[in-house]
């Protein structure tokens, strides 16, 4: 019986690793390509949701960080450290834990999803909370890792990127081609820049004919991409994209532009209507960031050439689950406990 043994294994060839490696992983990766019946319906043609929420700690970054964490393994780091607002940290804290590494995490004050601090927390990574965005965490942790000999996970980090490629491969393998478009929510930009990496790869081994255009959406109040400047204090309700200098702006606009592809910010109401969209019509659970590339899509579509036999997939990167109280807040109250009546149970019911 084979058993899949996560993205390095898997794509061994395409990673940075030699035959003697010590490979840190879950078994992430290998996440399901979801047809979307209902927003296919919508802009009229095929779309697809690669559910990264279904990785090992709940999101895409579990990709990056068995690659960030074996790659300082094998040079000699006994700790690790990033600045977060939830995933990565996460994602550096299971897989540091894996090897007996020390973890620390810095968060910004303000905002962030508990159930992605909980994770780091349950794991033992070290939190510290500062007075100041996430910006501001970045490059402190940035500076931290060049004086002291704590290895950095951040998207900073090159081997972040070489192992997030690897959904650009899955995504390739899944479809036995590359779709038309692909769009991505971005917040600190390395995805979208791993993705187009991936895909770029894929195309040079002639595994796949055609490369995508990569679609990128940023939050209205946290999108310095799309404004073309640094956003000092960004806002939104997807945490998980509130990042106002994005580390790899740069590489990402590449892709954008290599790609023909597009980039355009939704508001926080866009976001949280593709996100209750998603959940209760096709049955997908995913935090708020993650909506961003469905609803871009949705807000967006008549502005790609498209036909009706093209096809879309959205990237979404994190589980609802990460996020639970946005997800009570778009719904209804219980309400106050009933009697154990069946009778009374049935009329409230049936109304």
């Amino acid at each position: 019986m084979n058993f899949w043994k996560g993205i390095i294994n898997e794509y061994r060839a395409f990673m940075p690793v030699s035959d003697k490696t010590e490979i840190i992983t879950l078994n992430e990766g290998n996440t399901p390509l979801i047809h979307a019946k209902k927003v296919s319906e919508y802009v009229g043609f095929n779309v697809y949701l690669k559910y990264e929420g279904l990785n090992p700690t709940g999101s895409f970054k579990d990709r990056g960080m068995t690659m960030a964490i074996t790659n300082a393994l094998e040079n000699g780091s006994t700790s690790v450290i990033c600045a977060s607002t939830g995933n990565t940290s996460a994602a550096m804290a299971a897989y540091a834990s894996r090897c007996n590494m020390k973890s620390f995490l810095l968060i910004p004050d303000g905002y962030v999803a508990l159930g992605k601090i909980a994770q780091a927390m349950i794991h033992g990574s070290k939190v510290i909370k500062i007075k100041g965005n996430f910006d501001r965490a970045l490059e402190i942790v940035i500076d931290i890792s060049k004086k002291y000999p704590i290895a950095l996970v951040n998207s900073v980090n090159p081997f972040r990127i070489e192992g997030q490629k690897s959904a650009a491969f899955e995504v390739s393998e899944q479809l036995g081609k590359a779709p038309d478009f692909l769009c991505i929510p971005v917040g600190n930009a390395g995805n979208i820049t791993a993705y187009w990496k991936g895909f770029k790869e894929f195309k040079a081994l002639n595994k796949i004919e055609t490369l995508p255009s990569m679609c990128g959406f940023q939050a209205e109040g946290s999108a310095p991409i799309v404004k073309g400047y640094k956003i000092d204090n960004p806002e939104t309700i997807a945490t998980a994209i509130r990042i106002g200098n994005p580390a790899s702006w740069k590489f990402a606009t590449e892709a954008i532009e290599e790609s023909n592809g597009y980039i355009n910010s939704v508001t926080d109401e866009e976001i949280l209507k593709a996100y209750t969209f998603l959940a209760q019509n096709e049955g997908v659970f995913c935090e708020p960031a993650s909506a961003s590339s469905v609803a871009g899509l949705m807000k967006y579509y008549k502005n790609f050439k498209y036909t009706k036999d093209s096809v879309a997939v959205c990237v979404l990167t994190g589980h609802g689950l990460k996020d639970p109280s946005t997800a009570i807040a778009q719904t209804q109250e219980i309400g106050e406990a009933v009697e154990a009546n069946m009778e009374l149970i049935a009329e409230k019911i049936l109304g």
